[in-house]
């Protein structure tokens, strides 16, 4: 398992704020009717595995990556497109505390990539990716880009952030299945990177 930063009492608590924040998205957009396939919208194609991101300030890219949740997750169950859903996400509450720059990047790598995204995170977890429940698999999507794509972030912070969020927006144990997909991800594609921090 990879060593957490937060206390116990604090990394078990499920928020049901957040949880609540998620099913309102959708709630949402299922009034609005978007049937627009999130993995076909127009956000720009990252060529090859380069690094998609740069550090703004002070900002709290952990905000930025809880958004990202929300706006995977809503575009999942509701294949709405990328533009209504970065517009609604400013209106969030946490939106001025992320760092916005990171959020797009990240949301846009995530929605360009999500086959590839989903090719690649078939291979190590137990069931098919479509079994996957809907939060699990944003959070996969999410970390799994940061993993693949962007080299400057450490492997075991791009774990332990995947596995706060499952801890915020998952279920009792949804954080443990999370660390352990990500674990084997890692390994896969950061070989020299978690060679040498093992050995």
């Amino acid at each position: 398992m990879i060593d957490q930063t937060q206390s116990e009492a604090e990394n078990t608590k499920v928020s049901e704020e957040n949880t609540k924040g998620l099913t309102s998205l959708v709630s949402e957009d299922v009034q609005e009717g978007s049937v627009i396939n999130l993995a076909q919208s127009p956000a720009k194609k990252m060529a090859g595995k380069k690094e998609f991101t740069k550090r703004n300030g002070g900002q709290n890219r952990r905000k930025s990556r809880e958004l990202a949740v929300k706006a995977v997750y809503r575009g999942m169950l509701n294949q709405s497109e990328l533009g209504p859903i970065l517009r609604d996400m400013t209106e969030d509450p946490e939106y001025s505390k992320a760092d916005e720059t990171y959020f797009k990047h990240l949301l846009e790598a995530v929605t360009t990539r999500a086959e590839e995204l989903d090719a690649k995170l078939a291979h190590f977890i137990d069931r098919k990716i479509t079994e996957l429940s809907p939060v699990e698999h944003a959070i996969l999507r999410i970390s799994g880009c940061e993993l693949m794509f962007d080299m400057s972030i450490p492997y075991r912070v791009v774990i332990n952030e995947g596995v706060e969020l499952a801890k915020l927006y998952g279920g009792t144990d949804g954080h443990k299945y999370i660390n352990g997909v990500l674990d084997k991800l890692a390994a896969d594609v950061r070989a020299n990177e978690v060679k040498n921090i093992r050995s």
